[in-house]
């Protein structure tokens, strides 16, 4: 079962510290795995996602514009494209990042981005990489529509599922009726193949309604974060609340997460109000107050991970920490701070787990931003 909203207002204050968030063992050094971390990428501004092709290299995408790479052999440039029509304000840019499952055959990566255009928007496109590794052409816009107002919750993170359709987590854009309102993409988990086509096992993959034949999950405020649990077909995402609870989930099409804060945009009441929404489904962790802002999020694999092997590692950007969350199952038995992260890099946004084992992490203060590498010593 998830943790209850008052065990986890109860330990909130163990968050800023290597500490669990329910009753267990206590944590010593010589059961923590011990990392290395080292800078991989510097000298950027604001990264917000990384991906790895297939070959190894490290893509990355800095929200104010700019896709670049690293190559295997330490190589770093950036990529010639296009984003004269990129809507950069307050929390929205050019966001998330994924490549294509067949990417070895396709050469394809997706993005999402504020579209500066008469109506602003936020978008996902589909990308073609040269096999020179110079240019990114756009392929096609596969959504559009993602509501923004001022760029405040806009999402937006891509991950593939187990069946090769392309999750999308939107931001709310800051409108209390979007979340609750199916024919709105904000506050959503949408579902497309690459191709833009709904996938016909969508929960409402019927309607009338284009926009609801996209929605997969709903009842979100600002998805940050989004993991898939490798050799299953578990979805987890991650999401900001208001001063109270940012969340944990794990995604079941067609569910509610309850998040609903109208009239207005009241950021008073409940992440998951179960007194409007009885059968929403709870967040399987919450933060308590103060919140953390979780952002990204990645599954740790390998045995060099030890105990936290199969974890879920989570950015934070208020937190200035890598947390990990220790499984059984689908419960979150354990909460704990990475100590080598601990307020020593500043905001950290994206989380990826790379074809090596280590743990990818983007910094999000600014100016002199890194991507880090965190390599375990097991």
């Amino acid at each position: 079962m998830p943790l209850s909203r008052g065990r986890a207002l109860a330990v909130a204050a163990l968050v800023g510290v290597t500490a669990t968030l329910i009753a267990a063992p206590p944590v010593t050094a010589a059961t923590t795995p011990a990392v290395t971390v080292t800078t991989v990428v510097s000298g950027l501004s604001h990264p917000w996602d990384v991906a790895f092709t297939p070959g190894g290299t490290l893509l990355y995408t800095q929200r104010g514009g700019g896709l670049g790479y690293r190559s295997p052999g330490g190589t770093v440039r950036r990529l010639s494209a296009n984003f004269s029509d990129l809507f950069a304000s307050g929390e929205t840019g050019l966001m998330g990042l994924a490549v294509d499952p067949h990417y070895r055959d396709n050469r394809r990566i997706y993005t999402c981005q504020g579209y500066a255009g008469t109506t602003k928007d936020i978008r996902v496109l589909a990308w073609r990489i040269n096999t020179a590794f110079t240019t990114a052409t756009r392929v096609r816009t596969l959504v559009s529509g993602i509501p923004t107002t001022s760029g405040r919750h806009g999402g937006c993170r891509l991950r593939f599922d187990r069946t090769g359709a392309l999750q999308i987590g939107t931001g709310d854009a800051a409108t209390g009726t979007n979340p609750q309102n199916l024919r709105s993409l904000g506050g959503k988990t949408l579902r497309i193949r690459p191709t833009g086509a709904v996938p016909t096992d969508n929960p409402f993959a019927r309607d009338a309604d284009q926009n609801k034949r996209l929605v997969f999950t709903y009842g979100h405020r600002n998805v940050q974060g989004m993991a898939l649990r490798p050799g299953t077909d578990q979805m987890w995402n991650v999401e900001h609340g208001p001063g109270l609870d940012d969340e944990v989930n794990l995604l079941v099409k067609g569910a509610n997460y309850g998040w609903n804060p109208v009239p207005g945009y009241d950021e008073s009441v409940p992440m998951t109000d179960l007194a409007k929404f009885p059968n929403a489904l709870r967040a399987r962790w919450s933060s308590g107050s103060p919140t953390v802002a979780t952002s990204g999020a990645s599954f740790l694999v390998g045995a060099p991970w030890g105990r936290w092997r199969g974890a879920l590692a989570v950015a934070t950007l208020k937190g200035s920490r890598v947390l990990i969350l220790t499984r059984d199952g689908t419960t979150i038995t354990r909460a704990e701070t990475l100590a080598a992260t601990d307020r020593t890099f500043g905001r950290l946004r994206a989380a990826q787990t790379g074809p090596d084992g280590s743990l990818y992490i983007t910094t999000d203060n600014g100016s002199g931003d890194r991507i880090l590498r965190i390599t375990p010593r097991g």
